[in-house]
């Protein structure tokens, strides 16, 4: 039973669900159309509210009227000696009818009512009305207990209310005449002011239909005199144009240069394969020189394209550090033996390894103090001196790499984070390198919250003071 009525519902229910979908999807009005729906679906329901609240409270105080002269009837009532009079409702023309009846036998006494309530319909629990065919009547009845010459009386009340009714009706239409016309002007106000309010987001939509790659840097959004909330989503809108443009630009300037780094071992390789292909069959020399120029310019393709997919994941926020507490004192300890193994013509020296537990990446980090040492290397003479040493300061790990090389000068300081930067001493000099170490070296230390100090002269040496902050745990 339960199946067949869920089967019943599908197919009565789904159809009705998707043509409502597709009506919707067809009536697609403008949002300005919208917000006029809205605020006259507002409008109306505040005004219903307000009738039938102004309905009620109107009843209310007619009806607290006429029970006051009631009460001074039974009141004018209750003063008779031994009976009522022939005049005891003086408020006849006003609207008030009475019967008066004994309580416990039900005898009726008096009465001037003219309409029976069973001729009327019950609209609440004591407001009666005239069928329709009739002309129209608004009863309100009403009950009063009272004693008089020791026998109880029940006076029943009906609040003929009429003429009352009859006002209230007609100011009840203006009423809603006036409000008809207010809503209509303020649906056209607020039609006009939403267009207004609109501007910018149409605007907005416009700009970016008119974006490409080409105009990227001319287009914005004009803000001048716009105070509201716009105001502030134009600016965000202009804002990440100006993030989109930089993004652009820079991985554009990404792309010119690896490619230039990339052209020149390519162009040897191809030129030692050709002179492979002439020569090297026959000659042994130029085989052996080949082979070791192919090795090397292959070694530095490879390491080129390395960096290049490291800075890319991190542009891309994929890249990822497993970190963890080590001890960076031993990490430098290595490393200052490794640079002793590779560096037989400098002087490698250590002032200070101490013990300093760092949370982080282990091989990240050895990875970027390996570009400063690196780096050391590639720019000292023979005899020249490389100082490495580690230090815990109040808790944080600094770690310095400093050298009495070439140094540099005020100009290569400013672009020395930039990638594939290189001074034009370093060219000059014929120094193999990327320039992306640095680059790389900053991000891992950055990744860390930590800083690098650089201190320089130029033939004089340089340091690097890279310092990772002390982690609470």
């Amino acid at each position: 039973m339960i199946e067949k009525i869920r089967q019943l519902l599908i197919k009565t229910v789904l159809p009705i669900r998707k043509k409502k979908e597709e009506f919707s999807g067809k009536l697609r009005l403008s949002m300005t159309y919208r917000i006029a729906w809205n605020t006259l679906k507002l409008m109306v329901v505040n005004g219903i509210l307000f009738f039938l609240i102004f309905l009620i409270l109107y009843i209310s105080v007619e009806r607290s009227s006429y029970r006051e002269l009631a009460e001074s009837i039974v009141v004018n009532l209750e003063t008779f000696a031994d009976d009522f009079g022939n005049e005891i409702n003086p408020y006849r023309d006003k609207g008030i009818y009475l019967k008066l009846t004994k309580k416990q036998t039900q005898e009726t006494i008096y009465s001037d009512i003219i309409i029976p309530l069973e001729d009327l319909k019950n609209y609440f629990k004591f407001i009666y009305y005239t069928p329709k065919q009739t002309s129209y009547r608004l009863v309100l009845e009403d009950t009063m207990e009272f004693f008089q010459g020791g026998q109880e009386y029940l006076a029943w009340f009906y609040y003929d209310m009429t003429k009352e009714y009859k006002k209230m009706l007609h100011l009840v239409w203006n009423m809603v005449f006036v409000y008809l016309v207010l809503i209509l002007f303020i649906v056209l106000e607020g039609r006009r002011d939403s267009i207004k309010m609109l501007i910018p987001i149409q605007e907005m939509s416009e700009t970016v239909n008119r974006l490409t790659m080409n105009n990227l840097h001319s287009e914005r959004l004009n803000v001048e005199g716009t105070k509201n909330e716009l105001k502030d989503l134009a600016v965000v809108f202009n804002n990440m144009l100006d993030r989109m443009e930089t993004s652009y630009e820079s991985q554009k300037q990404f792309v010119s240069d690896a490619s230039h780094e990339l052209r020149t071992p390519i162009a040897v390789i191809k030129g030692y394969v050709n002179m492979l292909n002439r020569w090297g069959a026959k000659d042994p020399e130029v085989l052996q020189e080949s082979i070791e120029a192919l090795k090397n310019e292959s070694n530095m393709m490879q390491d080129l394209v390395e960096k290049l997919l490291f800075l890319s994941r991190h542009d891309k926020k994929t890249l990822k550090l497993e970190k963890k507490m080590f001890d960076m004192g031993s990490v430098v300890e290595e490393m200052i033996k490794e640079t002793k193994m590779v560096a037989k013509n400098r002087k490698v020296e250590s002032l200070a390894v101490e013990k300093v537990r760092v949370y982080g990446d282990k091989q990240s980090l050895k990875q970027a103090i390996r570009v400063f040492i690196d780096n050391a290397i590639k720019y000292t003479r023979d005899g020249d001196t490389i100082t490495i040493s580690c230090r815990n300061v109040n808790g944080n790990c600094v770690i310095c790499v400093a050298d009495t090389g070439i140094g540099m000068t005020r100009k290569d300081l400013d672009h020395i984070f930039n990638r594939f930067y290189r001074s034009d001493d370093v060219r000059n000099r014929k120094i193999e390198g990327h320039g992306l170490g640095l680059s790389i070296a900053k991000l891992i230390i950055m990744a860390h919250t930590g800083r690098i100090k650089i201190r320089t002269q130029y033939t004089k040496g340089t340091s690097f003071t890279v310092t990772l902050p002390k982690m609470w745990y």
